[in-house]
């Protein structure tokens, strides 16, 4: 499976995680094609995002203007918080790639202003990392 696609299926399980409190392997095993099977990377990006998920979400709220984090749409906030996870903890990945990945998947999942919005935080959030 290629990483993009990984990262897609992570989003939508943390997404489902998120909403409903479902238990995490549950929630791949529900993003998945029939055809398809678990890989170690969206494994790596659930299970990373879901043990930081406090401390993430921290990163998040500092870097947040005049909102507040569960304010935030619901997939937004996946999206950001495997973002985060990507570009604090894998040391392999980019953190350019990380970000313009989740600013994909904002604008597939969530339009052009969730674009703009998780580009805007993750962009803060990139520089604060790099300092």
């Amino acid at each position: 499976m290629k990483r993009r696609l990984a990262r897609q299926k992570a989003v939508q399980s943390l997404f489902q995680i998120d909403v409903s409190d479902t238990d995490w392997q549950e929630a791949i095993e529900n993003t998945l094609e029939d055809n398809e099977e678990q890989d170690a990377f969206i494994t790596e990006l659930v299970r990373g995002t879901l043990a930081h998920q406090k401390e993430i979400d921290q990163i998040i709220t500092d870097h947040l203007e005049n909102w507040t984090l569960e304010r935030v749409g619901n997939v937004d906030r996946a999206i950001m918080r495997m973002a985060i996870y990507e570009m604090k903890y894998i040391e392999d990945i980019p953190m350019n790639v990380s970000l313009n990945e989740a600013i994909e998947q904002a604008k597939a999942f969530g339009g052009e202003e969730s674009g703009r919005f998780v580009n805007g935080v993750l962009s803060k959030v990139a520089k604060a990392h790099k300092a």
